[in-house]
């Protein structure tokens, strides 16, 4: 199964660290956040990823190379515009192929074993989430489960930032920019999104303050 790692948004709460840098490549101790993700994944065999770029990619691209180093084949999908998560995806479905591929956003840091995903989607699902407590810092959560099903929209859990997609799930999207939840929700609605839950370290890097209670250990 292929990955596609999303990594083309402008960290724009990260400034003025991401005037510079993009936040994929914001090092945490000593190594950047989007190489750990990469490592990550080929732990749990998978070796073949996309990633999306938009802003400051050539450094990413620069940085990352082929994928060679990792043990890994990299390719990149270069959006002329923010695309958003959905519409990031979207557009680089031709590069990923398969029907079902792992998808990891770009600014997230955890202990997550990506070996611990299901193989394949169940025949009727359309996605597989990895949901994570709603932490404190959050006002609200994303998403209810239970019995392994997400079950609808709430506050109990949020979406890790980790999924399995099916291309199936893309089928009457729009063009253009559009969020992935847009597609979760429909999913909910039909009975096709089934989750797992993930108890372990889990970090959304968005702000300054995220950045620095995270590189402060």
């Amino acid at each position: 199964m292929k990955a596609i790692i999303l990594a083309a948004g402008r960290g724009a709460r990260l400034a003025p660290l991401t005037d510079t840098t993009p936040k994929p490549l914001l090092p945490i101790n000593g190594q950047p956040l989007i190489t750990r993700q990469l490592k990550q994944l080929r732990a749990a065999n998978i070796t073949e990823v996309v990633i999306n770029l938009y802003h400051l990619g050539a450094q990413i691209e620069a940085a990352l190379g082929n994928g060679e180093k990792f043990g890994m084949q990299i390719s990149y999908s270069h959006e002329q515009s923010l695309l958003e998560t959905g519409g990031g995806i979207k557009k680089a479905l031709p590069l990923l192929m398969d029907n079902e591929f792992v998808v990891c956003n770009g600014d997230i840091l955890t202990d997550f074993d990506f070996g611990t995903l299901p193989k394949t989607l169940a025949p009727n699902d359309s996605a597989h989430l990895v949901l994570t407590p709603t932490p404190k810092t959050r006002a609200q959560g994303d998403f209810e489960y239970s019995g392994g099903r997400v079950t609808s929209r709430g506050n109990q859990y949020v979406y890790s930032g980790i999924s399995i997609f099916s291309q199936k799930i893309f089928a009457g999207s729009p063009e253009g920019a559009f969020s992935t939840r847009d597609l979760m929700f429909d999913a909910i609605a039909k009975d096709q999104l089934s989750a797992q839950l993930h108890n372990g370290a889990w970090t959304d890097i968005g702000t300054l303050e995220d950045y620095q209670t995270v590189i402060n250990g």
